[in-house]
């Protein structure tokens, strides 16, 4: 969802950090659409990035920009352990061991998409920078020991990376995915299309939020950034919006009116919330504001997004 938002984000503006885009090669392992008013060469591969080889061939052309997005999602990676490893971690390994094996002074700038699943319980109630690794599910474990490598790689000169944990990505146009934070997205989505959702926990369940368009800002913003200013530093926490279930569930009702939140239904899910009880709700993410990363207002502010952009601007259940 993310990297097709990019793409057409990328399409529309032409360039990068002042350099017209020459060409785009947009890797995944379902047929990737292309985006929509692209001025330049687009080239969509059908590719595993795990799979022997499959890394090599798609940096071979030596691409100025590498944006890694490929995930097996939480509650995925949570339920199927070896394809959470065999995507998340081996085959972020193979891209960078490609990017290194090329040599020759070659070094892209990689921004790697992360997590906030990096952190887990115990924690402060206001996570800042300085916090530690303690992931609570193999997703976050997969990811941590990514951020660790992109540091790695790119303090020995392999590559130029910036890592940035992406909060809860709110609202998620489409249909529901395997991800344990989905409902996040369902109980806001659903109702403006005039559909039931589920709620699965509890309405005091607080958690980080930004919306799909600041996700794809944060990563036009990394992609451009002064790396010199990180050090050996290469990964960020984002910033977004942290607030209670109860509170999106208020923003629903400022937006949408008392319709839209009739049809969220509470289910709860003893999984679900086993597994959100060891998330972070709230950060100081000073580092990147510092840095010009810039996120959503407020949550009203996210769900509007998600009304401009994906409805047309038109709510089903307005009332």
């Amino acid at each position: 969802m993310l990297g097709g938002k990019l793409a057409e984000r990328l399409a529309h503006d032409g360039a990068l950090a002042g350099e017209e885009i020459s060409r785009l090669v947009l890797a995944d392992v379902a047929e990737p659409g292309r985006p929509s008013e692209a001025r330049f060469d687009v080239e969509p591969v059908v590719a595993d990035l795990a799979e022997e080889g499959v890394a090599r061939d798609l940096v071979e052309s030596r691409p100025d920009v590498v944006f890694h997005l490929a995930a097996v999602v939480s509650g995925a990676a949570e339920a199927d352990f070896e394809s959470g490893y065999r995507t998340n971690l081996d085959g972020t390994r193979a891209l960078l061991e490609s990017i290194r094996g090329i040599g020759d002074g070659y070094r892209p700038r990689v921004v790697f998409t992360s997590t906030i699943a990096v952190f887990g319980a115990p924690f402060p109630d206001v996570i800042g920078d300085d916090q530690c690794h303690t992931p609570l599910t193999s997703y976050g474990t997969q990811k941590a020991i990514a951020e660790l490598l992109l540091s790695d790689y790119s303090r020995r000169g392999f590559l130029d990376g910036v890592g940035i944990r992406l909060p809860t990505i709110c609202v998620r146009p489409g249909r529901p995915n395997q991800a344990a934070s989905g409902f996040f997205s369902n109980i806001i989505r659903e109702p403006l299309n005039g559909q039931e959702a589920v709620l699965p926990v509890p309405d005091e369940t607080r958690h980080w939020h930004a919306s799909p368009r600041s996700a794809v800002g944060f990563m036009l913003h990394a992609a451009t950034l002064d790396t010199g200013v990180l050090g050996d530093r290469r990964c960020l926490t984002m910033p977004g919006v942290s607030v209670t279930v109860a509170e999106q569930i208020e923003a629903l009702r400022r937006v949408a009116g008392d319709a839209a939140v009739r049809l969220i239904r509470r289910e709860p899910d003893e999984t679900i919330m086993r597994i959100v009880a060891g998330w972070p709700r709230d950060f100081d993410p000073r580092r990147a504001l510092l840095l010009g990363f810039r996120a959503d207002a407020d949550f009203d502010e996210i769900v509007r997004v998600h009304i401009e952009d994906e409805l047309g601007g038109r709510v089903l259940a307005a009332g």
